[in-house]
């Protein structure tokens, strides 16, 4: 039996293991996780993890393979499970795999897969892990660290024409949250120029970067890209998250700066994607939306 986690004070019991999409902040957690004391198993998703997991125990996994799931948190003990990384595609109706605790929820699942939006998926997904025994927690209860504050993150700090863009922004994207489309929107000049869909959002940056060329934004408006977690999304999957690639495509896309909220947004690599964004002259700063309403 491995440590059990004491982040957030609550007890744990069993292995604890990672779903791994795409991205370093799997990686993140797993080694915050050894750190504590955990002995974590990574569940790679297929054609979606990078190939990161040297010295971890793992095994691949597909995107819709329940029955497969099931069969490894049996095998190695698993009953407490975190989700993350971005995830590309949704798994063809032949790559699905279900077992019998699962089988009650397949044509609700089936539905939520053809129709519904990103949030509305990973709350299945949620239940159907919940289904095999097991806890699903959030990356935050892991590393509460990661955790973006209120505030400018570095040395930069919005003026009040960058204001009045994170609130325009912030609203749009409050809005396309409620919509469970996406999480960010860019504001120049009080203009909403983008919002965040399928795509995500350094292929948002990058159209702004090209609408940008073409003479379609402002060259001399620089603008905000906010992210907010949608309002009605389970906390335990699917966090906005900015990192270096954030900062970078946000510069190449001219705009002064990053908003995310505060409390609800991960922040990867910190200290590198703060150095990154004080080279730039760019803002990095952490919001609060507290008229939300909570609905999560």
């Amino acid at each position: 039996m491995t440590a059990a986690a004491q982040t957030d004070g609550l007890p744990r019991t069993g292995r604890l293991a990672i779903i791994a999409g795409s991205g370093k902040l799997p990686l993140f957690l797993a080694e915050a996780a050894r750190e504590a004391g955990e002995n974590p198993f990574v569940l790679r998703l297929k054609n979606e993890s990078d190939d990161l997991w040297h010295g971890f125990d793992n095994a691949v996994i597909g995107v819709g393979d329940m029955a497969g799931l099931s069969a490894l948190f049996r095998q190695h003990d698993i009953r407490r499970v975190v989700m993350s990384g971005a995830v590309k595609r949704r798994p063809a109706f032949g790559e699905i795999r279900v077992n019998l605790k699962s089988l009650l929820k397949l044509p609700m699942a089936l539905k939520t897969l053809l129709a519904g939006g990103d949030d509305a998926v990973l709350r299945m997904v949620i239940s159907l892990i919940e289904a095999q025994g097991c806890e699903v927690l959030g990356a935050h209860e892991i590393l509460p660290g990661l955790l973006a504050t209120v505030g400018p993150l570095g040395a930069v700090s919005p003026d009040s024409d960058d204001e009045r863009d994170i609130e325009r922004a912030a609203d749009a994207a409050e809005t396309l949250g409620r919509l469970d489309v996406g999480q960010g929107a860019v504001s120049v000049g009080g203009r909403i120029v983008a919002l965040e869909g399928v795509e995500g959002t350094d292929a948002m940056l990058a159209r702004v970067r090209d609408l940008r060329s073409e003479g379609r934004i402002s060259r001399r408006r620089k603008g905000v890209l906010v992210k907010l977690c949608k309002p009605q999304q389970d906390l335990r999957a699917d966090l906005p998250t900015i990192g270096v690639s954030t900062v970078e495509n946000a510069k190449a896309a001219g705009l002064a700066g990053i908003a995310v909220e505060a409390g609800r947004a991960l922040v990867v690599e910190r200290e590198a994607m703060v150095a990154a964004a004080d080279a730039a002259g760019l803002f990095v700063v952490g919001i609060e939306r507290a008229e939300r309403e909570r609905m999560s």
